[in-house]
């Protein structure tokens, strides 16, 4: 690895960490939702740090080129996220759906109160 690559590695995961960090403190993302942004910032981090430890976590998994193991946790991150959204997107449609319901029943309801109101008069 050549010192470019690797203040470039270091350099991209903290700018990575540092954007999500910013985020959150502008309250343009949730909690909820960086947390798998920063475990990846994190790996991220310490795969460029320490690139030994990237070898090793992928010979412990018998993962025969490093960089494989990169592309498969980025993957299972991706999904992950995917997956979260997908499930809030499900209740938020659900909700939705129920909120347009209610607002329904009340234009009728009001709709029928206006109409006795003028039959009355």
């Amino acid at each position: 690895m050549t010192l470019t690559s690797y203040i470039f590695g270091v350099a991209s995961a903290l700018i990575g960490l540092g954007v999500v960090i910013e985020l959150l403190r502008r309250r343009h993302l949730r909690e909820r939702h960086a947390i798998w942004w920063l475990i990846a910032g994190v790996l991220a981090l310490i795969a460029g740090v320490f690139p030994a430890t990237l070898t090793w976590a992928a010979s412990l998994i018998g993962i025969s080129v490093p960089i494989n193991l990169v592309f498969f946790v980025s993957i299972a991150i991706l999904f992950f996220v995917c997956l979260q959204h997908s499930a809030e997107l499900t209740l938020l449609e659900s909700k939705t759906r129920t909120l347009a319901e209610r607002v329904a029943i009340l234009e009728l309801r009001l709709a029928r109160v206006e109409s006795e109101s003028a039959s009355d008069e």
